[in-house]
């Protein structure tokens, strides 16, 4: 049973509503009052909107608003929000303004000083960082350009980042782009991310080394994460004095073992400098 909220209770201004990328039970409860006592709804397409919003008895007036009509809609959409009008903006799926219309609305909102909330929830980019097992340092490059010498020029940039690395392609496209992305991430890991959240959910994980072309054609839009690099580090030989000093007080109470793994989680000492050291002591033992 839905419990409207009392409009007074909703400043008015432009709410950033993001929506399920697949599964519609991840709408938040707050997503579904706030589009419900708006009083028109901002979307990228009506035909897809009006499905979502009919699945939760939303009857808020529809403003199509896309990339091709955005700049057109300002004056139209200020001028509502000046009124006093609660107003929604949604995109076809995910979180508005990643990757999807409404940078240029918000600009305009912050000139006019119009209130702009955020209604947070799902997003595919956030999604796949989650479970990609990589860091969560990350940079999000968005749909990657559509030439190839584009993509190289992009690719050449962000290999020199120690982040992990997240853009969105086509599944048609992604067989055309695996020969920069071995070029310039050869040495990490990698996870696509197909359906998130729907049945045929999927993710192929891999290190970008082994990575080869799919043998049947994937389908919808990808999400790709590339983990941060993974270069080998370079150990000392030698242990400091401070260091030897901290492995006499252990010697008698932890095992070699134990000794090597406390220094080489905190040190870049190898293992062999630790352990012969720890040998030389039990030996003048």
């Amino acid at each position: 049973m839905h419990t409207e909220i009392d409009k007074n209770k909703i400043k008015n201004g432009l709410y950033i509503v993001a929506t399920p990328i697949g599964n519609l039970k991840d709408i938040t409860l707050r997503a579904i009052e706030v589009l419900k006592n708006s009083d028109f709804i901002l979307c990228e397409d009506t035909r897809v909107s009006n499905k979502l919003l009919s699945n939760f008895n939303i009857n808020s007036k529809l403003i199509s608003n896309h990339k091709f009509n955005e700049k057109k809609n300002i004056k139209k959409i200020l001028n509502l929000l000046n009124s006093g009008k609660i107003l929604s903006l949604i995109c076809d799926a995910g979180t508005p303004t990643i990757s999807d219309p409404g940078r240029i609305l918000i600009e305009e909102c912050i000139k006019n000083n119009i209130n702009i909330f955020s209604v947070p929830g799902p997003s595919a980019v956030s999604a796949a960082v989650s479970i990609s097992g990589f860091s969560d340092k990350y940079y999000f490059h968005g749909f990657l350009p559509e030439k190839l010498s584009n993509i190289d020029r992009d690719f050449n940039l962000l290999s020199k980042m120690d982040c992990s690395i997240v853009f969105f392609i086509s599944s048609k496209k992604i067989d055309k782009i695996i020969y920069l992305i071995k070029k310039y991430f050869n040495k990490r890991n990698i996870v696509i991310c197909r359906e998130i959240t729907k049945y045929f959910e999927e993710y192929i994980r891999n290190t970008v080394k082994s990575f080869k072309e799919f043998k049947k054609p994937l389908k919808g839009e990808l999400t790709v994460v590339i983990s941060e690099k993974k270069e080998n580090q370079k150990y000392l030989n030698k242990l400091s004095e401070s260091d030897k000093l901290k492995i006499k007080k252990l010697i008698n109470k932890l095992s070699i073992r134990d000794i090597i793994d406390i220094f080489i989680d905190k040190k870049n000492v190898s293992k062999k400098a630790i352990y012969n050291y720890c040998l030389s002591l039990k030996d003048e033992n």
